[in-house]
C-alpha cells in the first residue's frame, strides 16, 4: 500500500484549511478591499472618473456629485491612488454582497470658481509702449554677402 505512509502523516498535523465562519484570517497588507469616499475633502476634479478602468465612477463636478456602481466596481485602486485630495481610501474588508443592483451616489459642495486676477495696469500700459517703440525703428536689411569671383 503506497498511500498508507501519506495517510499517517495527514492524520496526525494540523488541517491545512480553517473553519472559515469561526476563525477569519487576517487581511494583507495593501488589501484592497471597500471604497471609502469623504465627500468633504473632495474637489470633483473627475481623476478618479478618468482613471477608473471599469468606468463605473462619473463625477458631476456642477451639481457636485459622485456615484458610484457598486457592480462595475472591481476594487482595483486606481481611482485612489490618483486622487489628489486622497479622498478616497479602500478599508480592509469586502463590501457586503447585494442582491439588486445600487449606485452609490454622495453628494457634496463643489468647490468655487477661482476668480482671475485683473491684469496690472503697469503691465498693460507698457505693453502697447513697446509695440510702439518696435514699429519706430525699420528693421535693418542687411547686404548679402560678396562672392570671391565677383570682387
Amino acid at each position: 500500500m503506497l498511500f498508507t505512509p501519506t495517510v499517517v502523516k495527514n492524520l496526525l498535523k494540523r488541517p491545512a484549511t480553517r473553519n472559515y465562519p469561526s476563525v477569519v484570517r487576517d487581511p494583507f497588507p495593501n488589501f484592497r478591499g471597500e471604497l471609502v469616499m469623504d465627500i468633504d475633502r473632495c474637489i470633483f476634479c473627475g481623476m478618479c472618473e478618468r482613471k477608473c478602468p471599469s468606468q463605473c465612477i462619473t463625477v458631476d463636478r456642477q451639481k457636485g456629485t459622485w456615484s458610484c456602481d457598486l457592480h462595475a466596481c472591481i476594487s482595483c485602486g486606481y481611482c485612489r491612488d490618483n486622487c489628489p485630495t486622497k479622498c478616497l481610501t479602500m478599508k480592509d474588508t469586502h463590501r457586503k454582497p447585494l442582491t439588486e443592483r445600487a449606485v452609490w451616489i454622495e453628494q457634496g459642495t463643489p468647490p468655487k470658481p477661482k476668480k482671475k486676477a485683473a491684469p496690472k495696469k503697469e503691465a498693460a500700459a507698457e505693453a502697447p509702449a513697446e509695440k510702439a517703440t518696435a514699429e519706430e525703428k525699420p528693421a535693418e536689411k542687411k547686404a548679402p554677402a560678396k562672392k570671391k569671383g565677383d570682387e
